[in-house]
């Protein structure tokens, strides 16, 4: 079933809305709290095709104290509570689609504490990861998740956000170690801690990671760090064919090569990153890596793959040793989503996330570009291969129903592919209530065991309603 969306409802009436504003209001002051149209139309939007639904009010608290009030607030009249971090989500997950209060947490960005003999620190959930790395930069320490938007920590956790370094340094999923989190009665809990590993009771930071703002919001998160390594090493290698590039990503991580990241673009989207980047790299199926290691460990994991990629038709190797050289070529892979929206002024992306396991990678590919190529669309494929995740962007004008009807067919031909193999429809996007249509498909029965967690902790489902699973 391709997605539908829905009109946009609002729960409450008028003046139990207007109560809870004036009581925001009290609790916060005018200025952090909003009704101006543009205001809540900006937090009622991500980065994603899905169209605008704004929230009812938006309020900016700047400690967990003041979010647990709001939400206490917010309870007591039914209103609904939508977390929003900066926004760059892909699948609708800050759209009020039932109205209500966003808190936008961007006020709450300071780093609490930083233990570099631990390996950890903790932040609130509106710092950043650009500001984290910043703030680490004299320590020799740095945070290795990179979505490449400039996302919020406690987005990304909310998301269980992954990137480019995912296939080195995990996903969000292994990098928090605690969490501080408003319930949606408005109690505070803590969980997880600084221990490296604990048996005491459930997990339940690995449940609240990854919950999408539907169990409880995250206000301060714990997170592992890693000392920035002795040598870094980045290198672009253009490929004859598509099936070259796949071949090689998937005899590397074979080999066991602990590659920092490994980054497939095909020739459409190397042409546009470089009309949008202004580079000259061949329009040509591409991969990008990065080592990182020792300064032998590192010459010697960078022969091994030139030599796999040489074998696979792969040349035209270009090295990256300076860390302006390689935030340039990095920075160009980031913007690979923009520069991708510049093949088709005024177009949007309705961009696909699915991740299957690494030995069905080159079929799942292959037949999903043969789909695009039989379609009237036009599409860039981009992907964090190396653990088998990637993602198809079709460029769609979002005021023809055919188009998105098209683009919505060909993503649910790629889901269902992806999920027949062993795979997953997100492997980092995050389900929003752009995927829910698959979830039932993924999870099967477990999907009952997830809106039983959900009434568990949020029965009047006040919390993000309408995202992950539907009540």
């Amino acid at each position: 079933m391709a997605t539908i969306v829905a009109p946009q409802k609002h729960r409450v009436s008028g003046s139990a809305l207007e109560a809870a504003v004036a009581e925001l209001k009290q609790l916060l002051g005018d200025e952090r709290v909003s009704t101006a149209q543009a205001v809540r139309d900006h937090h009622g939007r991500d980065e994603s095709w899905h169209p605008t639904m704004p929230p009812d009010a938006v309020i900016f608290p700047e400690t967990t104290e003041e979010v647990a009030n709001a939400v206490t607030i917010c309870a007591a009249y039914g209103v609904p509570v939508i977390p929003y971090g900066t926004g760059t989500s892909l699948e609708g997950h800050v759209a009020a689609l039932e109205g209500g209060v966003t808190i936008d947490l961007q006020r709450m960005n300071t780093i609490v504490r930083v233990s570099p003999e631990d390996l950890d620190c903790t932040v609130q959930a509106g710092v950043t990861r650009k500001q984290l790395n910043e703030y680490l930069r004299d320590t020799g320490l740095f945070f290795p998740i990179d979505p490449g938007a400039d996302a919020s920590l406690g987005g990304m956790s909310a998301t269980r956000a992954s990137g480019t370094n995912a296939v080195r340094y995990g996903t969000m999923r292994e990098n928090v170690l605690g969490l501080t989190v408003v319930l949606a009665d408005g109690r505070i809990i803590k969980t997880g801690g600084r221990a490296r590993k604990s048996s005491a009771g459930y997990d339940l930071t690995r449940l609240f990671v990854g919950s999408e703002g539907t169990l409880g919001i995250m206000t301060e998160i714990t997170l592992r760090l890693y000392g920035i390594p002795e040598a870094m090493s980045a290198a672009v290698c253009s490929f004859k064919t598509l099936e070259g590039a796949v071949d090689t990503v998937i005899q590397v991580m074979q080999s066991s090569i602990p590659m920092a990241r490994i980054e497939l673009l095909d020739d459409a989207q190397m042409d546009a990153i470089n009309r949008y980047s202004k580079l000259d790299y061949p329009v040509a199926p591409t991969l990008f890596f990065e080592f990182h290691g020792t300064e032998a460990g590192v010459k010697e994991q960078a022969e091994i793959v030139r030599a796999f990629a040489e074998e696979n038709g792969g040349g035209g190797f270009q090295w990256a040793t300076t860390q302006e050289d390689r935030s340039r070529l990095w920075n160009a892979r980031h913007m690979a989503y923009y520069a991708a929206l510049g093949l088709r002024p005024g177009a949007r992306g309705l961009t696909s996330d699915v991740c299957v396991p690494i030995s069905e990678l080159a079929r799942c590919i292959h037949e999903t570009k043969a789909d695009l190529a039989q379609s009237s669309l036009q599409g860039t494929l981009v992907g964090h291969v190396g653990d088998g995740n990637f993602h198809m962007l079709y460029l769609i004008d979002p005021d023809s129903p055919a188009e998105i009807a098209e683009a919505e067919a060909l993503h649910e031909r790629l889901v269902h592919r992806a999920i027949a193999c062993g795979g997953t429809c997100t492997g980092e996007h995050g389900v929003g209530y752009g995927k829910i249509p698959f979830m039932q498909a993924e999870h099967g029965p477990a999907m009952s065991v997830m809106r039983q967690l959900k009434r568990a902790f949020d029965p009047s489902n006040i919390l993000n309603p309408g995202k992950i699973v539907k009540i």
